[in-house]
């Protein structure tokens, strides 16, 4: 069968299409570390989720949270500047594709999206589902949500709101588009809680003054990873994984965690830690 230019590009789009990303597809020349060191910069997807990426609303600086000082770490061990670039969690996925961004820490390696991204295999770290609820909310399982009257904002397109559509289904599941949308939808009274990770709620009840968290039962305890583009040449992804297992393996990814706690003002100790060893 003889394929001509035509059919091939049309294929190449379909595909990205049925992977819900752009239709087209990024033709890179070289992989995306030897592009990082050509270009002097290594771009991260970064979006207002504290303890993750904190932006100052005073400068517009990203100058906090652990997904920054990573970013920072790992530009300067490559000898490149580091490059925020700002997207939602429903978004980084085809930003990555449209290589707009390198990588993005503190998504998921979930089957669907690895079929678009690489992960590496080492994880990032460890983190446990939880909620920030009315005070009045008699909440102790996952199925005590389960009902039509409870509702429940959570970020579109991500892990969160993955849990919950399979998990409480029954639930009035209000979808945002990033944790800040959510979390405002809470502090509104427009929902009765919000569900995320448990380090952002943290922050968030901080912030807020109001409401309590709590870590549902069964508890859902799972790693997140970081998301690079797929490509033919491994030698990003391959360094992501080795330099992401030394942080965690020496206590580095921890420490940048309670550091941004701290500066947060909120006890570290009070705080489910984010290496499986401590949970």
């Amino acid at each position: 069968m003889i394929i001509n230019r035509r059919m091939a590009l049309t294929s190449l789009a379909a595909a990205g299409i049925a992977l819900g990303l752009p239709g087209r597809v990024f033709a890179q020349t070289a992989g995306t570390l030897a592009e990082i060191k050509k270009r002097g910069s290594l771009r991260v997807g970064v979006t207002q989720a504290p303890p993750w990426y904190s932006k100052d609303p005073k400068t517009g600086e990203w100058n906090s949270g652990v997904g920054v000082a990573m970013g920072k770490a790992m530009a300067a061990v490559l000898g490149v500047k580091f490059e925020p670039v700002e997207v939602t969690w429903g978004t980084a996925i085809a930003a990555l594709q449209g290589n707009k961004i390198d990588l993005m820490y503190m998504l998921d390696a979930t089957p669907e999206r690895a079929a678009a991204v690489d992960f590496p295999q080492n994880p990032l770290l460890f983190y446990s589902m939880a909620v920030l609820a009315r005070d009045d909310l008699q909440v102790k399982t996952w199925q005590d949500m389960n009902k039509p009257a409870v509702r429940i904002a959570v970020p579109q397109a991500s892990s969160m709101d993955k849990f919950l559509t399979e998990t409480v289904p029954n639930a009035n599941i209000q979808r945002f588009p990033g944790n800040p949308e959510a979390i405002a939808a809470f502090q509104a009274g427009r929902v009765d809680a919000v569900c995320l990770f448990h380090p952002p709620l943290l922050a968030a009840r901080q912030r807020l003054g109001t409401g309590k968290i709590i870590v549902p039962t069964p508890a859902q305890s799972q790693p997140s990873s970081v998301a690079v583009r797929k490509e033919d040449d491994k030698a990003f992804v391959t360094w992501v994984d080795t330099t992401i297992n030394g942080y965690y393996t020496s206590g580095q990814t921890q420490r940048w965690y309670e550091e941004f706690l701290r500066y947060f003002g909120l006890d570290p100790k009070a705080a489910p830690p984010v290496m499986k060893e401590m949970l």
